[in-house]
């Protein structure tokens, strides 16, 4: 048995061309399901399900008939919500944002969720660091940071690994008081207070998160041993400069971006995916299947929430 069932979205003639053009083996039927957005029976429900999602934010029929038959991401996510396919990965072609609204819009944020972020794995030779929010908010604020920190942890856990989360700054345990290093600091005490078992520290340079010799020498009473393996950058600028850098140079394997917070297992990948990334994202998304039903850590945001109230 392979990582999963494939359902291919696209034009039946366009797929069989590339099949043949790249001397794939591969049958409809036998090895995937197709779904052809400009001949499939079920054409009418999905775009009558969109309309119904979206007919009080301005989207007629027409357009509803338009964006089913020319967004395949749109589709993807309906059959999310018709419970005909239980995750999915896109993002080859088009810009991230797009595909982004379009999750959003049909999939919707999990319950207690204000935002959804992205995170990225970087397998490098002194082992696997996480890096968040390297796609999608240009610049949180506490309360987003928080939340990503959590969700972030709940899926390391998934790849067997306890999270130790270092918030990431300019700014080195108060050396500085400006707004971004506040914001982190009140992003620690969201943290500690909503999920008060979870390994997070901050707000720090970024070499004190990745040595604990430094960090201990300015703050020896840091909350945990050893290094970070979860980095909360203070925005997007920084967290996705990070993750480039560290992959051209570490010459590291990435996963992801892995995206959190919504409903269900939905991943958007970058034009720069290769054939090992989709892989590890179908894992990736298998995983987040299985797992659906734990969540415990995310549960803690819903009981904060339930308190402020």
């Amino acid at each position: 048995e392979g990582l999963a069932q494939p359902i291919l979205i696209g034009r039946q003639k366009v797929v069989q061309m590339r099949i043949e053009r790249l001397g794939l083996r591969i049958q409809q039927e036998r090895d995937f399901t197709l779904v052809d957005p400009q001949n499939d029976p079920r054409f009418r429900e999905y775009w009558q399900l969109y309309h119904s999602l979206m007919e009080r934010r301005g989207v007629t029929p027409e357009i509803a008939r338009v964006v089913v038959a020319t967004r395949n991401t749109a589709i993807a996510a309906l059959a999310m919500v018709r419970d005909e396919t239980d995750a999915m990965i896109c993002g080859l072609t088009g810009r991230y944002p797009s595909h982004l609204r379009h999750i959003v819009e049909i999939i919707g944020l999990q319950d207690c969720v204000r935002t959804p972020a992205a995170m990225t794995a970087l397998i490098l030779s002194k082992g696997t660091l996480f890096i968040t929010d390297t796609n999608v908010n240009v610049d949180p604020e506490a309360e987003d940071l928080a939340q990503i920190a959590i969700l972030a942890s709940r899926e390391v856990r998934n790849f067997g690994i306890e999270p130790k989360v270092a918030l990431v700054s300019h700014s080195s345990f108060g050396s500085f008081h400006d707004v971004s290093a506040e914001r982190m600091r009140e992003a620690l005490r969201q943290i500690r207070a909503i999920a008060p078992d979870l390994l997070v520290e901050g707000e720090m340079h970024a070499d004190a998160a990745l040595s604990e010799e430094i960090r201990l020498r300015i703050f020896p009473g840091s909350m945990y041993k050893g290094a970070a393996n979860l980095l909360v950058m203070p925005s997007l600028d920084t967290a996705n400069t990070s993750f480039n850098m560290l992959k051209m140079l570490g010459n590291g394997v990435s996963i992801g971006p892995i995206l959190l917070g919504v409903n269900k297992p939905a991943h958007i990948l970058t034009a720069s995916a290769t054939v090992r990334t989709i892989v590890n994202m179908t894992a990736v998304a298998g995983v987040d299947v299985l797992k659906a039903r734990t969540p415990q850590l995310f549960d803690n945001l819903c009981q904060a929430k339930t308190a402020e109230a």
